[in-house]
């Protein structure tokens, strides 16, 4: 079911680390998921300071996200990833954590990831806004 899903990277274009430049979907009904945080169940941080701990913790949400609506990772369409941080490197590592995750296909699509000076929780260091294509 994903031929109603294309995603393209223009030859006249750069090349991307892995996400595509245009997504395009041709029908069926959208899915905009609120930011994914390293909360817990309860509503607790999880790994202050700790964006590995954090990151995980945000896949894991982000797929029980999915689930609820009978979407996989595979099935987004536009991700958006915030992370506290102006530095190449750990937004680099944070892009190679979130693609190796159990939601690393999400950000095979159009993605963007942005470094931010804060986020909504005390010693949240990333949030993960994802938009889906449902299954017909």
């Amino acid at each position: 079911m994903t031929g109603e899903i294309s995603r393209i990277n223009p030859d006249q274009l750069h090349p991307t680390p892995g996400c595509h430049h245009i997504t395009v979907v041709e029908a069926g009904r959208t899915a905009f998921l609120a930011g994914q945080c390293p909360l817990d169940r309860c509503g607790a941080l999880v790994g202050p300071g700790d964006l590995d701990a954090q990151i995980d913790q945000v896949a894991a949400n982000a797929v029980l996200a999915l689930a609820a609506v009978g979407a996989e990772p595979s099935r987004v369409v536009r991700s958006v990833i915030y992370m506290v941080s102006d530095d190449v490197t750990d937004l680099g590592a944070a892009w190679r954590r979130l693609t190796a995750s159990v939601i690393g296909p999400a950000f095979t699509t159009a993605s963007t990831l942005l470094g931010v000076a804060r986020l909504s929780f005390p010693g949240q260091l990333i949030e993960v806004d994802l938009t889906a294509a449902l299954p017909g």
